[in-house]
């Protein structure tokens, strides 16, 4: 319980109002889940009643007298008073994301107060004070029965971002949407969310979630895939060779990545942009595959899909280092397994992870891709391998190398082609070869790149 809502309870309690831990806080409650996020409302007293109290309480932070929103400046709490809200149409006759008449009213009730809210088990509230449970619309039946279920069908579809949130909140608890939800989901056209709101819900599934594959399902069934994830529509139906994928088409193979990429994206230097990798990974197979001799292939699919993952990135996020990360690992996805089962020379595997923004990052990818494993309840993936390697790679690039300063000093004048030299250079690196032999041959590399221009230029 929060000391900070119990000591605003008592004051409002004194002024004949009543005090509610409200939403997220008592659903989380309820399943056991810690959530240091407060939210709390106040019933039966006026706005200016309200802030005097918080004015005895704290620092009050207003977020619009209009919409009965405040917070106490450091302390992790929400303040809210019951609203009316009504979607609003714009001259065209469409409708923002957020477009809505709100107006306050303190003695609403907890049943109008409640109704407003998406789904049952948010519409939960708990007296402060005596710990009483309002539920006026079936809420702590569905959090044992595990399903996620809309309270007013009107004025759901007013906000298309519950389509988002059902899938959402059935990943992150691994609940199911009830039938009637799924149904006026379908209805719903999402096209004027924001790209934020939608990328908030989905790293919520994809961060949150031990099966972020229940976030896209659910859309699947709810025929919500087209507007804002065309690409992962794409996947379903496309099928793969079964020797190395018996789990069936791209779209189960990318479901299953997903969820056993959520068991190593803690130890990741990036989770969000590693579980998009593993969500877009296989986009190229789009393009690529075909029937060769009767056998399936996806030829180049790692290359191929590139542009196909940079317009679904564009599409949801404007984090660049998360868009370079997947944009650099996408065509790296296969080697690392590759690499694991022909176990090539030691200056190969170097270049792999040479070429990598995070080479850790791309053997735990490796491990939830795993193909020999595809469709395996007891998926493990050996890596063993490939940490060996990158522990020789790091090793190797602890070592000293030839740098500008190095060939300088050894009488080489700084040009144009200078890149091409340093370029060299960092070929024989990570073929392991010693700072002294490798400057004496990036000397003669260069005397000879440099005289046969001069031929070629006549000088």
């Amino acid at each position: 319980m929060s000391d900070i809502a119990e000591r605003i309870a008592e004051k409002v309690k004194a002024a004949g109002g009543r005090t509610f831990y409200v939403g997220g806080f008592v659903r989380d409650k309820m399943l056991g889940i810690d959530n240091k996020d407060v939210d709390i409302e106040v019933h039966g007293i006026e706005p200016e009643k309200l802030w005097q109290i918080l004015n005895e309480t704290g620092e009050p932070v207003s977020f619009g007298q209009s919409f009965g929103i405040y917070s106490l400046k450091g302390e992790e709490i929400d303040i809210a008073m019951p609203r009316r809200e009504k979607a609003l149409a714009a001259a065209d006759g469409a409708r923002r994301h957020r477009d809505f008449d709100v107006e306050v009213d303190p003695f609403i009730g907890t049943y109008e107060a409640a109704r407003r809210r998406d789904f049952t088990i948010n519409a939960l509230m708990e007296d402060v004070l005596t710990a009483e449970i309002i539920d006026h619309f079936g809420g702590m039946k569905d959090l044992r029965d595990k399903i996620i279920r809309h309270i007013d069908p009107e004025t759901f579809v007013e906000d298309p971002l519950r389509v988002l949130r059902a899938a959402q909140f059935a990943a992150r608890f691994d609940f199911r949407v009830a039938p009637e939800t799924v149904e006026l989901c379908r209805g719903i056209d999402l096209s004027a969310l924001s790209r934020e709101r939608v990328e908030e819900e989905m790293k919520k599934a994809l961060l949150k979630a031990d099966k972020p594959s229940i976030f896209f399902e659910v859309l699947r069934e709810m025929d919500q895939l087209e507007h804002w994830f065309p690409e992962l529509k794409q996947l379903i139906g496309i099928e793969q060779d079964p020797i190395y994928h018996p789990e069936g088409d791209v779209w189960t193979h990318t479901m299953e990545v997903i969820d056993r990429a959520a068991a190593y994206r803690d130890k990741t230097s990036d989770p969000y942009a590693f579980m998009l990798l593993a969500l877009t990974h296989d986009l190229g197979k789009i393009e690529a595959t075909e029937f060769v001799k009767g056998r399936i292939h996806a030829y180049e699919h790692e290359i191929k899909g590139i542009p196909l993952v940079e317009s679904f990135l564009h599409r949801l996020t404007a984090e660049r280092s998360v868009i370079s990360y997947v944009l650099n690992m996408v065509p790296l996805h296969m080697r690392p397994n590759i690499a694991a089962y022909s176990k090539p020379a030691l200056k190969s595997t170097n270049r792999m992870f040479d070429s990598a923004v995070a080479p850790e990052d791309l053997i735990y990818f490796a491990s939830a891709d795993h193909p020999v494993f595809c469709g395996s309840d007891a998926f493990t993936g050996d890596n063993d391998f490939l940490f060996d390697r990158l522990e020789e790679y790091r090793k190797t690039m602890a070592k000293p190398y030839v740098m500008g300063r190095d060939l300088i000093a050894a009488g080489l004048e700084p040009g144009e082609d200078f890149s091409e030299f340093l370029d060299f250079a960092h070929k024989l690196r990570l073929a392991g070869i010693d700072k002294g032999p490798a400057l004496k041959q990036v000397l003669s590399y260069a005397g000879k790149a440099r005289a046969k221009r001069d031929r070629r230029d006549g000088t």
